[in-house]
């Protein structure tokens, strides 16, 4: 592999880490800091997109970190779904990144949603810890990806040290340790099994092993990987950790951070154990987390919870995709994961800007914002429908893709999860609807607990259009804050307008993961004495040949 393709590889991992250090040197210069991470997470964005097209026209690429010879040195791999997913990470982390100096510039005084000098920092360590999960190539490595984005997690959750953020990151450091305890136990046994921690090495030599040694370590990773992804019952941390951060903060967490454990569960069950089958308790796990995610949504007062719920909730729709075990059911669950991704962080944002203008996120509180703030209703509105899966947004596009695949199925279980799936999207339909209905139409006043300044905003308001016919709002969030949602709106729409063409990657990523052997072909470079390869770069051909489908 040449040395530029090799780089490019390294880049997404080497800026943000270097960016970390930099801004760590300038912690009293905020314009320093902020223009070191905006550049960096530009330049990331760039190199994800110039590496998709690479890989999406030349074949995987494959780096050995230091000339080590794979398997015994340290892989970096990117494949079709390494690719797209740090696509869709990068755009997110910088449209998330200009919403949090949007909130910052807001802030005339210390606040506990400021974004303080260890913000960027600990951002840019969690983007490299994302990225490094995705370009990971053995185990141990994406371990180490883990770790960096839990670590900076762990800071950004706690800005501000007020008792509740304190509280819930208590939980959610407890639930991550043990997760990682897990993750890393089950790496120690496979090791121990196998001698390798090598993602390819592993899909030759896991197959080798007893059935009931291969349950065992299968079932661990899952667990492992099951919490990260917040998938149920492993679930409960989640909506008590997630909606006491600041704005940026859940926006980044609940629109990337489940789907890395998405990501790692979909290489286990295709690179991994593609000749295990847990498909029957991975589809009863699915549809748990459909039903009680949502069903926990319904029971909610407060948006911000709720939308964690559905958080949950459609967590199911994306392992059901890879439980299915069919090209088309991981087509249409790689689909899901990027709308997602975009959908959810596109709709916490509006979220902390509708906060910003109303005071509140409790249904309770809160009421008249489609006139009182049209333009954070507008934004609420498009995600939230997007979510919802109205047509013909990305979500309705993704979710007929899913039921399309199980109806393709002769399986009776992903026919009831076809089931289970519709009656959640018209649930979350309803709950979306009930928030609408009760923070947009429904007059301040009506409120169970009437926020006292928004009854005096729309008492003004109805007053001044009575006697000049106009009325223009003298509250408004920032402009850079309104821009950074509005274009993650943008994003989440283009997933629509682009549909055909992202679908047509994604089609093309799951026919490399349908089988292990095209995996371990790239990254072990074919050589056939030992399945050991000579690290250097070999592309799969881009018309799938050499690519099981």
């Amino acid at each position: 592999m040449s040395e530029y393709a090799g780089l490019m590889l390294a880049l997404p991992i080497i800026l943000p880490l270097l960016a970390a250090g930099a801004t760590l040197i300038t912690l009293r210069s905020s314009r320093a800091q902020s223009a070191i991470t905006v550049v960096t997470l530009s330049a990331t964005t760039i190199l994800s997109i110039i590496l998709l097209v690479q890989v999406d026209q030349h074949g995987p690429h494959v780096l050995a970190v230091g000339g080590w010879a794979l398997p015994f040195g340290i892989g970096l791999v990117a494949d079709r779904l390494a690719a797209l997913m740090l696509v869709v990470s990068s755009i997110v982390t910088l449209g998330v990144y200009f919403y949090a100096l949007g909130q910052d510039s807001s802030q005339t005084e210390k606040s506990d949603d400021t974004p303080v000098s260890i913000f960027n920092p600990a951002y840019l360590i969690l983007c490299a810890g994302v990225s490094n999960a995705f370009l990971a190539g053995d185990l141990f490595n994406l371990y180490v990806g883990f770790e960096m984005l839990l670590a900076a997690s762990y800071v950004l959750l706690t800005l501000g040290a007020t008792t509740q953020r304190i509280r819930a990151g208590v939980t959610y450091i407890v639930i991550s340790l043990v997760s990682s305890l897990i993750f890393l136990a089950a790496i120690a046994l496979i090791y121990g099994a196998t001698g390798t921690v090598n993602m390819a090495q592993l899909s030759q030599r896991l197959s080798e092993l007893p059935i009931d040694i291969q349950l065992i370590l299968h079932v661990a990773l899952l667990i492992g990987f099951g919490i990260k992804a917040a998938v149920f019952p492993l679930s409960f941390w989640l909506p008590d950790s997630y909606p006491t951060a600041p704005a940026p903060v859940t926006a980044v967490f609940a629109g990337l951070l489940t789907k890395v454990g998405i990501y790692a569960i979909i290489r286990t069950e295709t690179v991994l154990f593609a000749t295990s089958d847990l498909r029957a308790p991975l589809l009863i796990v699915a549809g748990l987390t459909l039903i009680i995610g949502i069903l926990g949504a319904i029971a909610q007062s407060d948006i911000k919870r709720i939308l964690s719920f559905t958080l949950v909730s459609h967590i199911g729709y994306m392992l059901f995709g890879v439980a299915m075990g069919t090209h088309l059911g991981l087509t249409a669950a790689i689909y899901y994961t990027l709308h997602h991704i975009v959908a959810q962080t596109a709709m916490f944002l509006a979220i902390g800007l509708l906060e910003l203008r109303a005071g509140s996120t409790s249904l309770r509180k809160v009421g008249g914002l489609a006139t009182l703030a049209p333009v954070v209703s507008g934004l609420y509105l498009i995600p939230a429908l997007n979510l919802a899966g109205i047509p013909p947004f990305s979500g309705f596009i993704g979710k007929v893709a899913l039921f399309d695949a199980g109806f393709h199925s002769s399986d009776w279980l992903v026919g009831v999860l076809v089931g289970v799936g519709t009656l959640t999207s018209l649930l979350t339909l309803y709950v979306i609807g009930k928030s609408w209905n009760l923070a947009f139409w429904r007059d301040p006043a009506d409120a169970d607990e009437p926020t006292p300044a928004l009854v005096e905003e729309a008492k003004e308001r109805r007053e001044s259009l009575a006697r000049t016919g106009t009325w223009t709002s003298t509250l408004r969030p920032p402009s850079l804050m309104i821009v950074a949602t509005a274009a993650m709106v943008v994003v989440s729409c283009m997933l629509t307008v682009l549909a055909q063409p992202l679908w047509q990657v994604s089609s093309r990523a799951a026919q490399g993961l349908t089988g292990a052997d095209s995996y371990t072909a790239f990254v072990l470079d074919n050589d056939e004495a030992d399945g050991v390869g000579d690290g250097r770069y070999a592309p799969v051909p881009p018309n799938g040949e050499g690519e099981a489908g």
